[in-house]
């Protein structure tokens, strides 16, 4: 069992609501911390892909869609965001209370604060300052339910029956794994079986040329946000999901084909005033 941390209670309530990010076990958004809005969220195939501006602040919002806390392992550029450690789903996280909700506004520098998310041009970002830029523009959370233990009825069983019990939950424990091992190679070789992306055509060799340089996310002025540190012993060994949110500028991303050129949608009121004689 670990140490982890845990968001304060002030920053956690109940109710979920609709979210493009959203798993079975969480929910994952981004918000403009200026405007507390949500970043329209842009699938592309099976990605979820979010535009970022540069110099804005943001946050990457989570919530637990559970009746029991869980863990929340998030990695911004490849890089967790509690540690600053390259990331890996094993490392330290934010425990969530049952349907909890938190926004994770930045780096976090020690119990009292973080440095804040800032969406910059990739030399700027945390990562590559880090000697890390091969994996910016990513954002990722690995999520774990909490272990329980065991029925009090099966501790208090004969000796025969728990022998007995004890091999069924031991044969169980280890298929439970085969099946976990069998469902990650799967997800390896649908990977590696993907087909590769087919070669751009002349107007997206085009669109290709206009693109601007990626985004990644700063290292930002200090946010007090408070936390502190809790017990949490993991379920399994692997996440129960893991949720990814990709995310470039306006410009990257329409040409990647991922926005439409022309996506912006007519405006209902674009204009004050009354009405004025036609031409």
């Amino acid at each position: 069992m670990r140490k982890l941390l845990s968001v304060l209670a002030a920053a956690l309530f109940t109710g979920c609501a609709s979210i493009a990010g959203a798993g079975s076990l969480a929910d994952v958004a981004v918000i403009n911390r200026t405007t507390g809005e949500r970043l329209q969220v842009y699938r592309h195939g099976a990605r979820l892909y979010v535009e970022g501006r540069a110099g804005e602040r943001y946050a990457v919002e989570l919530r637990n869609r559970t009746g029991g806390r869980i863990l929340t392992v998030l990695s911004v550029d490849g890089v967790n965001a509690v540690t600053g450690q390259t990331a890996a789903t094993s490392q330290s996280g934010y425990v969530l209370n049952a349907w909890g909700r938190a926004e994770i506004a930045g780096w976090r520098k020690d119990m009292s604060d973080v440095a804040a998310f800032y969406f910059t041009a990739l030399p700027d970002s945390y990562a590559a300052r880090t000697g890390r830029p091969d994996n910016v523009g990513v954002i990722g959370v690995a999520i774990y339910k909490e272990y329980a233990e065991p029925p009090r009825a099966l501790l208090d069983a004969p000796a025969l029956a728990k022998s007995e019990a004890a091999g069924r939950l031991s044969g169980g424990d280890a298929a439970g794994r085969s099946s976990a091992d069998d469902a990650a190679r799967r997800l390896s070789a649908g990977a590696a079986a993907a087909p590769a992306a087919p070669a751009p055509t002349e107007s997206a060799a085009q669109r290709n040329k206009m693109a601007e340089e990626k985004l990644g996310t700063g290292h930002g002025e200090r946010v007090h946000a408070p936390t502190y540190s809790t017990e949490f012993r993991r379920a399994s060994s692997t996440p129960g999901e893991a949720i990814t949110i990709y995310y470039d500028s306006r410009q990257n991303l329409i040409a990647q084909g991922i926005i439409p050129r022309y996506a912006k949608l007519p405006q209902p009121f674009p204009n004050g005033g009354f009405v004025p004689d036609p031409s």
